[in-house]
């Protein structure tokens, strides 16, 4: 009779009964005796996580012009937010066709009534023009349907001042003469203003509001996916004694030696596990391993894993010992934590690790790493 395969799983494993509840329900399908190793309870703490986030105040408060909203990102956010090479002359293009459209020219070929024929848009866009290097949000994106509502925004608020009805101690545009000129560069300037600080505080109020609940809603699962693998990698001995001490349970001889090796079934970072546990210095005989969405390569190839490996060198695989037998990994094509091992390990045999590509279902959505 043969040894029980032994199961080994990932990160962000707390839940004992569900893991082996699992466990079951795989051998059950595969007709096969497997024993499920729990090692979750060593993993990353996460109870406290909110100790460690910045609080977001909800509280709006009116903005002056000197000021930034309230959840100060400024420059740095501005950055990566619009990081892509700006066309000044195709933005300032958008904003003019805004503002044409909203003054009334294009398909009839003129300005629709006598308030729009105070306004001249060459000299509007001139203004826009000579003005855009002083905007800190506007003059950063590429986003056509913004600088068009920019355009469009723009000539709302000059036509308010052309409107002889309404109030203005100012005398808005109302008049002729060189004056008017300078006050229309300074209307042009206030409302390029206005709408300069309007984009900015809705971006940083979208982005602040995004980063908190990335913060407070996934905060938790991060740790214990990060969290565990850091865990790992400083506390490997104590991790590998649970692994030992589960086989022992089932019989101290197996994977002492060549004589009665392991079988293994790793996930993620369990796979990790399996190959350092089998690669190691003393090693756990294993005769067969499957792995599925690990990174045992990834990690070996950053960051060479010790015991008996090599680090790789380009195009020099690194021969794995004669204590893994055979190993076989899956992985599925939208898995961003799954990696390759054929290029980067040979077996003691010659060969290579077998990596199988398990295909996509549409059901698993977008997040496939736990859906094997």
């Amino acid at each position: 009779m043969k040894d029980p395969v032994f199961v080994i799983h990932g990160v962000a494993n707390r839940d004992r009964d569900e893991f082996a509840t699992a466990v079951s329900a795989l051998a059950t399908a595969a007709e096969v005796d497997m024993v499920p190793v729990h090692w979750g309870d060593l993993g990353a703490q996460d109870q406290f996580i909110d100790a460690a986030l910045p609080a977001y105040r909800t509280t709006s408060e009116t903005l002056r012009d000197s000021e930034a909203p309230e959840s100060v990102l400024a420059e740095p956010f501005a950055a990566a937010v619009f990081d892509e090479p700006i066309d000044e002359g195709r933005q300032l293009s958008q904003i003019d066709a805004g503002l044409r459209a909203h003054l009334g020219e294009g398909e009839h070929g003129g300005l629709r009534d006598g308030a729009r024929n105070q306004l001249d848009p060459n000299q509007i866009i001139e203004y826009v023009a000579e003005l855009w290097a002083d905007t800190e949000w506007l003059s950063r994106t590429n986003d056509p349907l913004l600088l068009s509502e920019t355009g469009r925004a723009l000539a709302r608020s000059l036509l308010d001042e052309t409107d002889h009805d309404a109030h203005d101690p100012y005398d808005g545009l109302r008049g002729e003469g060189t004056d008017r000129d300078s006050r229309l560069l300074s209307l042009v300037r206030r409302r390029l203003q206005d709408l300069d600080r309007v984009a900015g505080a809705a971006v940083q109020a979208v982005g602040a509001r995004l980063n908190h609940a990335v913060r407070s809603r996934f905060g938790p699962g991060t740790t214990r996916f990060l969290g565990d693998v850091l865990v790992y990698q400083r506390h490997r001995d104590a991790v590998h004694a649970r692994v030992r001490q589960v086989i022992d349970e089932v019989h101290p001889d197996i994977g002492r030696s060549r004589d009665r090796p392991v079988r293994i079934v790793a996930h993620s970072l369990g796979g990790v596990i399996a190959i350092d546990m089998a690669t190691a210095t003393v090693p756990l005989w294993t005769e067969s391993l499957v792995t599925f969405g690990s990174q045992a390569a990834f990690f070996h190839v950053c960051d060479p894993r010790g015991g008996q490996l090599t680090p790789y060198a380009a195009d020099m695989p690194v021969r794995l010992p004669a204590s893994l037998k055979r190993w076989t990994n899956l992985w599925e094509p939208l898995d961003v934590l799954a990696f390759a091992a054929s290029k980067v390990f040979r077996l003691h045999d010659g060969s290579t690790p077998v990596d199988l590509l398990v295909g996509h279902q549409a059901s698993t959505g977008m997040w496939t790493h736990s859906a094997y």
